[in-house]
């Protein structure tokens, strides 16, 4: 496929004659991918086909254990909505329906049109499992291809010709590269061009704007019917910063959503590119409550990060706010391989410094994580001593403090202003993710010092800390949060954080010892992220964010007692009861 015209709509199968001549026919019919949303059948054939794999699935039908296939366990997502009003209910349908195009936007960021993947498998199982993974990629497996044909997965995915290099791109001369919201394509000349997600996307992008209008019209509460205005403004024009800037004032809206092109993980080669998602959310205000103080603590803590002052002299902002949600309905990214539990938002840089960031717990996606994966690898790889501080409200705590510790340290380098994310480039997703998991612990040690934190004592938040380094080292390297966890897991190795039984196998926390290997490992990740020193947060994480021999072997223990390495929802309207 080194086709001088950029074909954005065709999946990538390395090294087989089949794919040539597929990707032959696809030109020979006019189908480029930049050109998706203007195909209106073709879209809502795809529709159907995504929505199989996101409503109803009933029980019988989920994925028979076999092999890799068994790794993900199905739960439904489901929330009470009773005391909802009935324009409530209608909205969050909307919201579902804005949600699905998202996730048809993501196929195509990710590999190409569902249908051209979908239709040829014939094996159910498999079937399955490409629809979680939006590929023919295992995202747990270091993107690892598990169909026949499928060469390794490209890790600018499809945001830049398949063909190009980075030192292709590095020489472009070329203003706005590193845009967030553009797809890098080539031209008649075979040269190198920017496409804006909003023109490349256009009809499909119209159609979710005008959902999101809709919408807004049935919002009960006015900040919320505004910034749906904004986000769908937003939608078709790639300017994002003004609904931004909207969410960060919402404080009483019950019901939200978190749409669009948001996360940069998908473009592994940069890390520049962002990719479309949604979460609809139901936000659990008793719970919201009780957090809403410790975003108070955040300058305080910004002080005393154990770094050099320049390092942490910029000021997190103070309109930041903590709430835990009932999540309804996932998409995109946010629903592909390992879901998330929970979000800090947004991540434009210069919303972050005005406003700060809202910090999203989603509780029921975590709890399932907990009783279903996170308490069996405990019973496997935890000391049985040290078990009884596998708690979930430090399961809680520590998830939560993650989201909060992305507001502290740096966001622009001390070297010359540059944004840590584009001075680090692909090393950058690992990195911020390193820094919350070790931040968010530091935060909590601080917090439990004060007494803010009265549930449980602080050992459970260390033990239930290493054991869900098991839990995501799991997600391979291909993830950030995988790398990060490795490097992490290596670093307090040699730092004695913990120790292992050579007979048993379990993992014993040493208190102080991990409080010490805390605190040199912030310092270490928040002077690379200030220096923008991009060749030892590659020797870092080249280094350290490795899976051992003897890491290994536990890991696969792990598999051997059939423990699933994550959740796949049953999820929609009909699970909600809104149909």
């Amino acid at each position: 496929m080194n086709k001088p015209m950029a074909i954005s709509n065709i999946p990538f199968k390395g090294g087989k004659l089949a794919a040539a001549l597929l990707a032959l026919v696809l030109v020979s019919a006019c189908s480029p991918r930049d050109k998706q949303g203007e195909a209106t059948e073709q879209a809502e054939a795809e529709a159907e086909i995504v929505e199989s794999r996101t409503e109803t699935v009933p029980e019988s039908e989920a994925v028979e254990p076999s092999d890799r296939f068994e790794i993900y366990v199905p739960v439904e997502l489901n929330a009470d909505l009773g005391d909802l009003s009935d324009d409530q209910r209608e909205m969050i349908g909307l919201l579902i329906d804005a949600s699905k195009i998202m996730d048809r936007l993501f196929w195509l960021q990710s590999y190409g049109p569902a249908e051209e993947l979908l239709a040829g498998i014939d094996d159910n199982r498999k079937r399955e499992f490409a629809r979680i993974n939006y590929g023919p990629w295992d995202r747990l497996n270091n993107n690892e291809p598990f169909i026949e044909g499928y060469g390794p997965k490209p890790l600018g995915a499809n945001f830049y010709p398949e063909d190009m290099t980075k030192e292709e791109f590095e020489a472009w001369d070329q203003a706005g590269k590193r845009g967030l919201y553009s797809l890098v394509r080539r031209d008649e000349e075979g040269e190198l061009k920017l496409l804006p997600y909003h023109e490349a996307y256009n009809a499909d992008l119209k159609k979710a704007a005008e959902i999101l209008r809709r919408a807004s019209g049935l919002a009960e509460d006015d900040e919320f019917a505004a910034y749906l205005r904004l986000r769908a403004d937003a939608l078709v024009s790639d300017d994002f910063r003004p609904s931004d800037m909207a969410w960060m004032d919402m404080k009483n809206n019950e019901i939200d959503v978190v749409i669009g092109p948001i996360e940069n993980y998908e473009d592994q080669l940069f890390a520049y590119r962002t990719a479309y998602e949604s979460y609809v959310l139901l936000k659990d205000m008793a719970w919201s409550e009780k957090l809403a103080k410790f975003a108070a603590f955040l300058p305080e803590l910004q002080e005393g990060l154990p770094v050099d002052e320049k390092y942490k002299a910029e000021e997190p902002g103070t309109d930041s706010d903590l709430n835990a949600y009932d999540v309804l309905y996932y998409a995109g990214h946010s629903n592909a391989g390992s879901k998330t539990i929970a979000i800090n938002l947004p991540n434009d840089e210069e919303v972050q410094l005005a406003k700060g960031t809202r910090r999203l717990q989603l509780k029921n996606a975590m709890r399932a994580k907990f009783d279903k994966i996170l308490v069996p690898i405990s019973d496997v790889l935890i000391a049985e001593d040290q078990r009884q501080h596998i708690t979930f409200p430090a399961f809680f705590a520590n998830t939560m403090f993650h989201e909060v510790a992305h507001g502290l340290g740096i966001k622009k380098t001390v070297t010359d202003g540059t944004n840590v994310r584009q001075a680090l480039k692909e090393t950058s997703s690992a990195l911020e993710e390193g820094k919350a998991d070790i931040l968010g612990l530091y935060m909590v040690t601080r917090l439990h010092e004060k007494g803010e934190l009265e549930e449980g004592e602080l050992m459970d938040n260390y033990v239930t800390f290493l054991a869900s380094i098991f839990r995501s080292v799991r997600f391979g390297a291909a993830s950030a949060h995988g790398k990060a966890n490795m490097m992490r897991f290596n670093y307090f190795k040699e730092q004695g954080a913990f120790t292992r039984d050579p007979e048993t196998g379990e993992y014993s926390v040493d208190f102080d010892k991990m409080q010490d290997a805390m605190t040199n490992l912030s310092r270490l990740i928040l002077t690379i992220q200030g220096d923008g020193d991009y060749a030892s947060a590659k020797e870092l994480l080249d280094t350290k964010g490795v899976v051992g021999a003897e890491l290994q072997a536990d890991l696969d223990r792990l598999e051997a007692a059939n423990i699933p390495v994550d959740v796949t929802f049953i999820q929609g309207k009909e699970v909600l009861g809104l149909n």
